[in-house]
């Protein structure tokens, strides 16, 4: 098995892409729009030693939207055929002549469009049989539980490796396309302690798997995280300094850029709203999108419209709000422009100092190291913010037992005016990348 042979059946997608927007623009349309993808891989699981699954897919999507004006219809379909594709561009016709008018749809601007698509470092075509990702899945579950005696249980080990290939085109005449691909491989084992059990997980993914991290690094890192819980306990309800692991900061950040998308925002449903310009963090914060950082986990010259993405744009410069993020449907309802982040934000990257963890720690003295965050009790309209949470309590700046069953609580408001630094220990993987966040004080409910 390969993942990497075949082009994906471009040219089909290319010529299927072409025959849609010709029969829209036949049956009235004013302007039509379609995205296709196709996908292959393989996925192989093992559980104690042994295999569980193997999982090959080879998928093909087509999504195509029709304007009449400012009226929109939508269709799907995962047949090709030149048959299939014109009847779902028939529905979407049909569909269309029901739905409301809104001054806001249609496509992005003509004067925006991508007109310099170039590789982005995304495609590395890995060829890997079955036999040899089980082997690699095997390797990394046996790392994590030889790694000490007191890992007595696995959930299991994974290994995957995909390649796609996305289609976008438009009425306006663009059309672009892009290969990517995605390996990876992860553990999640149980440390046993008398009574006492634990679970935790780790993982590495990369577009070049040359990058990943070693198969018994992953492991091991696994079981470490598992063991240390171990022993774990509450603590007593009270407001404390927090430090956000670099495993989990990048959550916080997620939060603030869910708050400036521009679909709460023309809703006014976010606690975010109108707050272009205003200092939200601390002046030693910066968040940074660059989309076209070569060969980085979300890089693109376009974005889900086909819209240009920029080197890279400011998004928080000094602590001030510089910039909302906006497909074309939501800039128009605030009277804005795109910001090519149709499809979400790319590549975003928070400034950090020099300081490691461990002098965070220091830095903190007394406090709660975050590692794991559980649930999802966030309003984004109030900025209220309450998650089960598990970790470590830290006196005179060294971790001195692991935490479980709390909740930490506050306002997001408040935490992202809270951050006191950003250590420069960044996992450097997925799409935000973060160093472990110092706050001044959150609610930690416990005993």
């Amino acid at each position: 098995m390969s993942v990497s042979s075949g082009d994906l059946d471009r040219q089909l997608l290319l010529d299927v892409a072409k025959v849609a927007l010709s029969k829209a623009i036949e049956l009235g349309a004013d302007q039509a729009e379609i995205s296709l993808s196709s996908s292959t891989g393989a996925s192989v699981g093992v559980r104690m030693g042994e295999l569980e699954t193997i999982e090959h897919n080879r998928d093909k999507n087509v999504s195509l939207s029709v304007y009449f004006g400012h009226k929109v219809g939508s269709a799907s379909t995962c047949d090709l055929s030149i048959s299939a594709v014109q009847e779902a561009v028939a529905a979407a016709c049909t569909i269309a002549s029901s739905t409301g008018y809104d001054e806001a749809l249609g496509l992005a601007d003509a004067e925006l469009m991508a007109n310099d698509i170039s590789d982005m470092g995304l495609d590395f075509q890995w060829d890997r049989s079955v036999d040899e990702m089980l082997e690699a899945a095997l390797s990394c579950e046996a790392a994590a539980i030889s790694f000490d005696s007191r890992i007595k249980n696995s959930e299991g080990a994974n290994y995957s490796s995909h390649r796609g290939l996305e289609v976008y085109a438009n009425s306006h005449g663009f059309c672009g396309d892009y290969y990517s691909t995605t390996n990876g491989y992860s553990a999640s084992v149980i440390a046993v302690d008398g009574d006492e059990m634990h679970r935790d997980y780790w993982y590495s993914s990369e577009r070049n798997p040359a990058n990943l991290d070693s198969l018994e690094s992953v492991g091991e890192m696994a079981a470490k995280r598992a063991l240390q819980k171990l022993g774990s306990r509450r603590i007593s309800t009270g407001e404390y300094p927090v430090i956000f692991d670099a495993s989990v900061a990048g959550s916080l950040i997620g939060h603030f850029l869910s708050a400036i998308r521009g679909g709460l925002l023309y809703k006014k449903a976010s606690f975010l709203t109108d707050k272009l310009g205003e200092q939200l963090f601390s002046e030693h914060v910066n968040i940074i999108e660059k989309p076209r950082l070569f060969g980085a986990a979300n890089s693109a010259c376009f974005d889900d419209e086909g819209v240009r993405t920029p080197e890279q744009r400011d998004i928080i410069k000094n602590g001030v709000l510089c910039g909302y993020i906006l497909g074309s449907y939501t800039a128009r309802k605030l009277d804005m422009k795109s910001t090519a982040n149709s499809g979400g934000v790319r590549n975003v990257r928070v400034s950090h100092g020099s300081k490691s963890r461990e002098q965070l720690l220091g830095e903190m003295g007394a406090g709660f190291l975050v590692t794991d965050l559980i649930g999802s009790g966030i309003s984004m309209l109030t900025g209220d913010y309450s998650r089960g949470a598990s970790g470590f309590w830290v006196e005179n700046g060294e971790i001195q037992f692991p935490v479980e069953e709390v909740t930490v609580a506050g306002k997001l408001a408040d935490m992202f005016n809270g951050i006191q630094e950003i250590a420069a220990d960044s996992l450097g993987r997925g799409n935000i990348h973060c160093g472990s966040i110092l706050l001044d004080k959150l609610t930690i409910a416990g005993d």
